[in-house]
């Protein structure tokens, strides 16, 4: 498609220019591939990406609610294969065809009872905090199996604290805890953390409009931390010491969520940290002890350390 990609949308949150002039560029086609969301009674607007120097973005894009167009498609054509135009040789998904096959016949097949319980229900033990990092799947690493682990992965594995307000992970943790009554939260991190190298090159003072930044600086009692620990050391060790403070944090944060803190004083919850170092591929892993009157006064503790390498 040398000259780009047609789009057709039939959505009121796309508002072309040119649609006063009654044009209907999406209907010329001319070898541009076009796909249309929403039904024909519908009428359309054309959206061409690619192709050309010059970009076309006289339009306003709001919130699409086009997705039950969308769903409509994927039922009508649930039970065919709609051949692509990409070739076989360059289609991404391939190889997860392949795997799904081998997952289905080695798998879900010769386990086919422990699936057909799961479709039922899922009892998992361990709700898993861990880093979007295409490195760091804690299914790969620690060899959970379907049913055993229910995980949320956000930048950086962290857990913001209740005050925070609504997220992906605290939505999460609320149905794992409430619901799912899992016994033990783990939140993982790791090695080389993109996200905690953004967050110890934050400044002090920085404001900034992006997703990233306003993300990792829920981690920023960490940074602080390890500042006041590590300042002296490089940059690269400040992050490798800053990637566990902030596990440390997290499992701090999970505490300032009522439900998760009456949980672990009643003894029915426990919280762990994990670290994954992909570099010499080792695991650490503590629990975190919170009671009142430890020594030195404090609340918290860490018991049951190991290293598995």
């Amino acid at each position: 498609m040398a000259n780009g990609l047609l789009l057709r949308a039939a959505s009121p949150g796309l508002r072309p220019a040119a649609a006063a002039n009654g044009g209907s560029s999406a209907d010329s086609g001319r070898g541009h591939g076009t796909v249309t969301i929403g039904d024909s009674r519908t009428r359309g607007v054309a959206l061409r990406l690619g192709g050309s120097s010059r970009r076309d973005l006289s339009f306003v894009t709001k919130a699409s609610r086009d997705h039950s167009g969308l769903t409509r498609q994927l039922l009508d054509f649930q039970h065919d294969t709609i051949e692509e135009e990409v070739g076989a040789e360059h289609d991404p998904f391939m190889g997860l065809k392949a795997r799904f096959l081998d997952f289905k016949k080695r798998n879900y097949v010769e386990n086919f009872s422990n699936y057909q319980s799961l479709a039922e229900q899922q009892t998992p033990k361990f709700m898993v905090v861990a880093c979007a990092d295409s490195r760091v799947c804690p299914t790969g690493i620690l060899g959970f199996q379907p049913g055993e682990a229910f995980t949320v992965r956000n930048v950086a594995n962290l857990v913001p604290p209740y005050e925070h307000g609504g997220s992906e992970t605290s939505a999460a943790l609320e149905f794992a805890v409430n619901t799912l009554e899992v016994e033990n939260v783990l939140v993982v991190g790791h090695s080389r953390c993109g996200g905690i190298q953004a967050l110890m090159s934050m400044k002090d003072d920085s404001t900034s409009g992006s997703f990233i930044k306003n993300w990792v600086s829920i981690g920023k009692s960490a940074r602080l931390s390890t500042k006041a620990a590590a300042g002296n050391l490089g940059f690269e060790m400040q992050c490798r010491h800053c990637e566990k403070e902030s596990i440390n944090s997290s499992l701090l944060n999970l505490l300032t969520y009522p439900w998760i803190e009456k949980r672990v004083n009643e003894g029915t919850l426990n919280l762990h940290g994990g670290y994954y170092n992909f570099i010499d591929c080792t695991f650490e892993k503590w629990t975190l002890v919170y009671r009142q009157g430890l020594e030195g006064g404090s609340k918290y503790a860490i018991k049951n350390r190991s290293t598995w390498s």
